[in-house]
């Protein structure tokens, strides 16, 4: 009975128009200006902005031409091994006396290079196409070297010229002397299988190691020089290690992809 009377009291009584109407409290407007002023600006990053992104990939230092695996042209016996692992020879160089059925033979190198591995010893019997030793494609000491990264295929084509490269070399702790720098000095689109690996580097085991995950592309990459550290490259820390790189010397690379717009994610 109450609640009838409270009814029809409020029914019988004028509305209140006079009244100000508020449409939203001051931290409101101040919520809703911050809301306008952050849509506007993401908007405008989404169409002039950019996004970096990286690619990580084992690599591997080399000299430019890359080695080759020597291969026995005879069959026989090994009488005597004439290079030393690490000696640079010239092209033609004597490194194997071979006895065979037709009297003594002498394998001998392909190219100018540095012998990074030897495979044969004194009395092993080889056959013809037998590899015997691993050579690098380097004339001079002074030669500089470069690193190789065998990136993911699916990767390559976002991979501007010039592109900086961080490299974390395997002999070198990068808590104390950081990474190596470099840039992208050219791309090979096709895609790189085992043997083509081996072949480049004189390595069957990292042309393997390299394809576990698929054929990658390689990316030639050139060393920034420095004549103020001892390893004669530019380092993120400044000096780097105190000593000298050396070939065949397995690192990690990062390399840096153009850049996206982020309205590039956006659009079909």
């Amino acid at each position: 009975m109450q609640f009838r009377q409270q009814a029809l009291a409020k029914l019988q009584s004028p509305e209140e128009l006079d009244l100000p109407v508020r449409l939203a409290r001051p931290q409101g407007w101040l919520a809703l200006g911050v809301t306008v002023v952050v849509m506007a600006v993401a908007s405008a990053w989404a169409v002039t902005g950019s996004v970096a992104s990286t690619v990580s990939a084992q690599a591997v230092l080399t000299h430019g031409q890359g080695s080759y695996l020597l291969q026995s042209p005879v069959s026989g016996q090994v009488t005597a091994v004439l290079a030393k692992q690490g000696e640079r020879l010239p092209a033609g160089a004597p490194v194997l006396r071979v006895r065979t059925a037709q009297g003594d033979a002498t394998v001998r190198t392909v190219a100018a290079g540095r012998v990074s591995a030897l495979a044969a010893t004194i009395g092993q019997i080889i056959r013809t196409g037998t590899d015997v030793a691993a050579v690098e494609k380097v004339a001079h000491a002074s030669d500089p070297l470069y690193a190789t990264v065998y990136v993911p295929a699916e990767n390559a084509a976002a991979i501007p010229a010039h592109a900086p490269v961080d490299l974390t070399v395997s002999s070198v702790p990068t808590e104390r002397y950081g990474v190596l720098r470099g840039h992208v000095k050219s791309v090979d689109r096709a895609a790189q299988s085992p043997q083509s690996i081996a072949a480049f580097l004189g390595d069957s085991q990292l042309g393997e190691q390299f394809t576990r995950k698929g054929r990658p592309v390689a990316v030639l990459v050139a060393l920034d020089r420095s004549s103020a550290t001892r390893s004669g490259y530019r380092w993120s820390t400044g000096d780097g290690p105190p000593y000298r790189l050396d070939s065949m010397t397995l690192a990690s690379g990062s390399v840096r992809l153009a850049d996206q717009r982020p309205l590039d994610w956006l659009l079909p």
